[in-house]
């Protein structure tokens, strides 16, 4: 799917939800998101808050209608993109980003495990990359379903066990 298709769909779908469009843009054609990469759709619109909702749920919602739609037309690679409207979505990742970067130097003070609350798969996939250099904070994915979330640990407080056997 080329970047002019991409933008035209979305462009038709929020058309045809009866929204206003200042602007349309694609930032990136493939930002990297670990070893995948991903494309923002970023829309500029005035009535962003009918296309964003309540915490974010109707532009969550658009984003599956508009991959899903993409994924029966050109395959699940096609799919791998983002709209955000009015920096909304970039908002949010910074407030992801700033409160595991709040939790992490709690965990390197009381150097113990600290969890975050439960997150979607992107926004666990953000904190991930956020602390794959840091020598001392370690991430994992614990729980199920909408209760999975992140535990950081600081890599010092994990018990060294000697293995008898050499």
């Amino acid at each position: 799917m080329t970047l002019e298709q991409l933008t035209d769909l979305v462009s038709k779908l929020i058309e045809h939800l009866g929204i206003t469009m200042s602007g349309i843009s694609v930032l990136g054609g493939g930002l990297p998101v670990g070893k995948a990469s991903r494309t923002v759709v970023a829309v500029q619109s005035p009535d962003s808050e009918m296309l964003v909702g309540p915490n974010g749920e109707h532009l969550r919602a658009l984003n599956a209608l508009a991959r899903r739609m993409v994924e029966k037309q050109h395959g699940e690679e096609a799919a791998n993109f983002l709209i955000d409207v009015n920096g909304y979505h970039e908002q949010q990742m910074e407030v992801v980003r700033a409160n595991a970067r709040m939790l992490a130097q709690r965990a390197r003070l009381f150097k113990h495990e600290v969890e975050m609350p439960p997150m979607s798969s992107y926004e666990r996939l953000v904190v991930h990359e956020l602390f794959a250099e840091d020598p001392e904070i370690e991430t994992r994915s614990e729980g199920e379903g909408k209760f999975r979330h992140i535990v950081l640990g600081f890599r010092g407080a994990r018990p060294t066990t000697t293995d008898p056997r050499g």
